[in-house]
């Protein structure tokens, strides 16, 4: 028996029926299938159109003729009292409610209803089917935040229990912790990991060096998803040779759905079962494939509140290709305001500077964690984490190959921490503009 599903639907999420419509989507062919997402993206915008007081403002007298001239509803949009957002008729009792993380800096409450919540678990448990994990049965180690204190501690506990899940607090990652964390693999028959793409780094590093790879340790083990922050090809390949496994890369947002998954053979298929997926330019018109632009996101099922083009805040590529009824994403660049002007007004995103940075110092000079802090439009400023001082021979390389693959003047200083500080919610924001 899996009891999670089993309180799922004693919660009132009708999990069962979810997954059984899920199967019957994913198996229409492929015209099918691409008129029913059009007439249900439709249907959500007039549904809401005439039953939410908060769509009905956004839309205004503004004449829709085509999808493109629908309204982009943004995260700010939404930061407002939950009530004022519901749909008409529909009461907070009545949905799953929940806050954004604020990682993109502007949170949230938002609300599913309960077939809309159900059918995002049956989408979770059928991407996770295809590597061999059935979620609430197969034992997950848990590497995320938890409240310290209060009843959202007990909460998140009594999750863990149902969830068939230990989880690994990220705010300590001492030594000490992490040694317990091998401790706690060599008595646990793991089959998958789960977390934040930075703590888990800083765990594979961990491992790395001492010369262990946690595969050797805990056998049932079968593959690693990580979470909630860009997992790079570097991060990957650390990721692998650390935990032995393969790595499958989750993209998604608790307001909406898993967005993307990557599957068996580890190309990123997006959730077209669930939500519409966008990629537009910036005045919201769509663009081609092997172009980045806006990630827009519509949910197909959530009556609750209106998540119609909804920016989602995130710069993406899609492929060519599809699989089957789904479109695949070829790349996630970051989030739109994870972008470093530089001094000729070069608009250049942030992990470009920290790809530039981050296989020089922590392949060579062993620094487990650092951020980019834009002092001003030349300047970037590390902090980071690490045993010794950065020798100055690290400090040149980077500071020519910013110069190199950025432009000319550009000026690095750098900070050894002992640790840095993540949000309360455990993740580890990357890179601060010179506004923040």
């Amino acid at each position: 028996m899996n009891l999670f599903l089993f309180i799922l639907e004693l919660k009132g999420f009708p999990i069962r029926k979810a997954q059984k419509e899920l199967e019957a989507f994913k198996s229409r062919n492929e015209n099918d299938f691409s008129r029913s997402v059009d007439s249900l993206k439709w249907g959500q915008f007039n549904f809401f159109k005439e039953k939410n007081p908060f769509y009905k403002k956004i839309i205004g007298d503004k004449e829709i003729r085509e999808w493109k001239d629908v309204p982009i509803i943004t995260k700010r949009d939404l930061q407002i009292p939950l009530n004022d957002i519901l749909t008409e008729g529909i009461k907070e009792i009545d949905v799953f409610k929940n806050k954004t993380s604020g990682s993109s800096g502007t949170p949230f409450y938002f609300a599913k209803d309960k077939m809309a919540h159900a059918k995002t678990w049956a989408l979770v448990l059928d991407r996770y089917s295809r590597h061999g994990i059935e979620y609430g049965k197969s034992l997950q180690a848990r590497f995320y935040g938890i409240p310290l204190t209060g009843i959202n501690f007990y909460k998140e506990r009594l999750k863990d229990y149902f969830s068939r899940r230990i989880r690994f607090p990220i705010f300590d990652i001492s030594d000490e912790k992490l040694d317990n964390f091998i401790s706690i693999f060599k008595k646990n028959k793991f089959e998958y990991i789960n977390g934040y793409t930075s703590s888990l780094v800083y765990f594979a590093q961990y491992l790395i060096k001492n010369g262990i790879i946690l595969k050797d340790i805990c056998p049932s083990l079968k593959i690693c998803f990580p979470t909630s922050e860009v997992c790079n090809n570097y991060d990957r390949s650390l990721l692998e040779k650390g935990f032995g496994v393969k790595v499958a890369n989750e993209y998604g947002c608790a307001e909406m759905d898993i967005i993307a998954f990557e599957d068996e053979n580890f190309d990123w298929i997006i959730s077209n079962e669930n939500l519409v997926f966008e990629i537009v330019d910036d005045s919201g018109n769509p663009i081609e494939p092997m172009e980045s632009g806006r990630v827009l996101i519509t949910s197909l099922y959530n009556r609750a509140i209106p998540l119609i083009r909804y920016d989602l805040g995130d710069v993406g590529m899609l492929d060519f290709k599809k699989k089957g009824n789904n479109s695949v994403l070829l790349d996630l660049v970051g989030r739109t305001n994870d972008f470093a002007i530089l001094p000729s007004g070069r608009k250049v995103p942030a992990l470009t500077f920290y790809y530039i940075t981050k296989e020089l110092i922590q392949q060579e000079y062993g620094v487990k964690e650092f951020i980019i802090r834009q002092k001003s439009l030349n300047v970037f400023h590390f902090e980071y984490v690490a045993d010794i001082d950065l020798p100055m021979e690290a400090i040149l390389k980077i500071r020519k190959a910013a110069n190199q693959y950025l432009e000319p003047n550009i000026e690095t200083t750098f900070e050894r921490k002992k640790v840095i500080s993540r949000s309360k919610s455990g993740k580890l924001k990357q890179f601060f503009k010179i506004e923040e």
